[in-house]
């Protein structure tokens, strides 16, 4: 199914600052008739059925309506927010939550068993379609998918482009050493019924 997004373009008003003019243009668009889908920072496609983002809030809920989630992953240690446990339990999607602490480097510790069990998650198609996020969508996210382009049998420079770009000048070495030392011999029996093409 295909659906039509429409993008709002924000024209300043002499007297409203860029985040009123942006509120008056959804107003219009909501009087007639029109809905505005919103994605989640930092938001793509990883695979049929298998998404990525930074943290979703209230505003982002109808785009993630058109996914038809079925489950988020979320890999953050902190609770999740009341609203977000609401359009969970009224849209049928199930959390899973690995709580992986968001440190900065030097002092970076990603746990490989979190890691490998978010993927378990991830592989299992009755899982599908899945949003796979954190705060920003770029390190704790980029690792999970990094590892997952590793059972695709991904090149490391493919996965390491990807990573980038979603994490920019935010981009850390070690989460790159972590991705390129994952083992991934104790997944190999797990069924990928997605693509698993080279790069």
């Amino acid at each position: 199914m295909c659906k039509t997004i429409e993008v709002a373009s924000v024209v300043v008003v002499d007297h409203l600052s860029p985040a009123k003019a942006l509120v008056a243009a959804g107003d219009e668009l909501d009087r007639d008739g029109e809905e505005l889908f919103t994605p989640p920072l930092n938001f793509a496609m990883v695979e049929n059925g298998i998404f990525r983002s930074g943290f979703p809030d209230t505003a982002n809920f109808a785009f993630l309506q058109t996914l038809g989630l079925r489950s988020i992953i979320y890999l953050c240690p902190e609770p999740y927010p009341e609203a977000n446990n609401e359009f969970l339990k009224s849209n049928g999607i199930k959390l899973f939550q690995f709580g992986i602490e968001g440190y900065k480097e030097p002092f970076v510790n990603i746990p490989e068993d979190t890691i490998r069990e978010a993927l378990k998650v991830v592989l299992d198609v009755r899982n599908h379609p899945l949003l796979i996020h954190c705060k920003r969508g770029k390190h704790r996210t980029g690792c999970v998918v990094g590892c997952l382009r590793k059972l695709q049998k991904w090149c490391l420079s493919s996965i390491f482009d990807e990573y980038q770009r979603f994490a920019a000048a935010k981009a850390r070495v070690s989460d790159q050493r972590f991705m390129e030392l994952f083992d991934v011999s104790s997944m190999k029996h797990l069924p990928i019924s997605f693509s698993c093409s080279k790069r």
